[in-house]
């Protein structure tokens, strides 16, 4: 399978030692089943090169679409992507604008794609309080990949932490009240339940570009024991070879989970 990504990366005439060689030491049985990515660095790379901020959103969707692609090639199951926070509304209308015409152009140029590729789009937030030029755009996209299994394509829309977490206990609440749950039965899976990933499994690896370390309200619960990978890239720059080495860098890991790594059980200076 290795070579038969090698070979469809070069037709696309892509040829890229450095991603060889990385695709090389990846073990594809052990990749992360879910991948989540805070899109992060767009309006500082435009203003690095002296240009609005909005060339940086537009520059940004091409490696959208490349790690989306990637993903998809290498069997990941979930990808979700932080593309508007709750807070982000706070930026300037005509940048707000921008991101929702970016958002309605992505969603029908990259439909047929998605379809293509056996991708289910999956927007999670309170998709209901966007534009409803978006709204439509985004139903569409979900209407027709609906039937799709390959991967999901979860985009955070309008998205918090937070948010999320309050609205999974006011449904819980409206439960509790209707008489179908008691508070007692309330546990950590009646949670991830009523959340927008529900029925997803978390994130194994969360990536970070632009060289901030923080999480930024995102899958504030879900993000529990994922791995983070940093990089100072920003988001418009990032392409499949740094999705490969945050891959092969998760592989290097040894996951916990709150446990102790093999060798660690006995005490420093017991004899056996």
């Amino acid at each position: 399978m290795l070579k038969n990504l090698v070979r469809i990366w070069q037709r696309g005439g892509n040829k890229n030692l450095e991603e060889e060689r990385l695709l090389a030491q990846l073990d594809l049985s052990r990749l992360p089943r879910h991948v989540a990515i805070i899109m992060d660095g767009n309006g500082r790379w435009a203003q690095r090169r002296g240009l609005p901020r909005t060339y940086g959103h537009r520059a940004g969707v091409e490696s959208l679409r490349d790690t989306v692609r990637t993903c998809a090639e290498l069997g990941i199951g979930y990808l979700t992507v932080y593309a508007f926070s709750t807070e982000n509304w706070k930026r300037p209308r005509d940048e707000v604008d921008v991101l929702m015409d970016l958002l309605v152009e992505y969603l029908h140029k990259e439909i047929d794609e998605l379809c293509a590729n056996d991708i289910r789009l999956h927007p999670i937030g309170r998709i209901e309080e966007l534009p409803l030029s978006a709204q439509e755009a985004l139903k569409m996209a979900t209407h027709r990949t609906r039937n799709n299994r390959r991967m999901t394509l979860n985009l955070a829309l309008n998205y918090g932490g937070r948010v999320e977490l309050v609205d999974a206990v006011r449904s819980i609440v409206k439960e509790a009240l209707a008489g179908r749950i008691t508070p007692d039965q309330v546990d950590e899976s009646t949670i991830s339940g009523h959340l927008y990933t529900a029925g997803q499994p978390d994130p194994d690896l969360l990536i970070r570009p632009s060289g901030d370390y923080r999480i930024s309200n995102f899958l504030l619960w879900q993000l529990s024991y994922t791995e983070f990978w940093m990089t100072s890239v920003m988001w418009p720059d990032f392409r499949r070879v740094h999705l490969l080495q945050a891959l092969v860098d998760f592989q290097r890991r040894e996951r916990r989970f709150g446990g102790l790594v093999r060798g660690e059980q006995k005490c420093s200076g017991t004899e056996s």
